[in-house]
């Protein structure tokens, strides 16, 4: 498989290391906005920057090209990709986190959220931690489980804090953002109330999860149309 890698950082460069082992190529190794070809490419695989990756998800459902983006920050501009890719005929992948471990994760938020919903005295809260260098707060996982807990109908919305869930007026999920270190993320999901307390968390040792999943997804994309999640390439949904 040809690769084109859209971001060149750290991910970028464990998306590498993995892909030339499996005996894939990259073709094309994007770190900035000068011009580029896709010619040769079979997928394209975006972790680049919140105001570059519109860009080139745009740029991919106008040429073609089957993309799978990890980029966080941009989600504002969703809902216009995904018409975008329905219009061009596209395929397209957006999650938040590659991760198996976290997309299982995902899942059993989503049903713990049903088995806590019958029960309201369960007050929920959230906390991840990333390194220093991460740009985004809360993390796209962060938003991704509060969303699923949303679901089940006890929560309307989030809202990233500083403290606990205390202060927090209800019906709202607080998040705690902590940035420190290298830590390459660790998301932990709080039920708490007088009797006893539930957690249900997910912490990554290094980028390769991340890595192995993103590359997993691209593979499982080509030749296929539509708009999908890792919930359909792991089969789990």
């Amino acid at each position: 498989m040809k690769i084109a890698l859209l971001g060149y950082g750290k991910m970028g460069q464990a998306i590498e290391k993995i892909a030339l082992a499996q005996g894939h190529e990259i073709v094309i190794k994007k770190d900035d906005v000068a011009p580029f070809s896709f010619e040769g490419v079979d997928v394209a695989i975006d972790f680049s920057l919140p105001h570059i990756a519109v860009s080139h998800i745009t740029r991919c459902f106008n040429e073609g090209i089957p993309i799978v983006s990890g980029t966080t920050g941009w989600l504002d501009q969703y809902e216009t990709m995904t018409t975008l890719c329905k219009e061009k005929n596209g395929s397209f992948i957006y999650a938040s986190n590659f991760s198996i471990g976290v997309n299982i994760f995902f899942e059993i938020n989503k049903k713990l959220a049903e088995y806590m919903a019958p029960h309201p005295s369960y007050k929920v809260s959230m906390e991840e931690i990333h390194h220093t260098q991460k740009l985004d707060a809360p993390s796209g996982t962060a938003i991704t489980l509060a969303e699923g807990i949303i679901a089940a109908g006890t929560y309307t919305n989030w809202k990233e804090t500083e403290s606990d869930s205390n202060t927090m007026e209800a019906h709202t999920i607080p998040i705690v953002s902590k940035r420190e270190g290298m830590v390459p993320g660790t998301h932990i999901i709080t039920y708490k109330n007088e009797i006893d307390t539930l957690q249900l968390s997910h912490e990554a040792h290094s980028r390769v999860g991340f890595a192995q999943g993103a590359l997993v997804a691209a593979l499982w994309l080509v030749g296929k149309k539509g708009i999908f999640s890792m919930a359909d390439v792991l089969n789990i949904s």
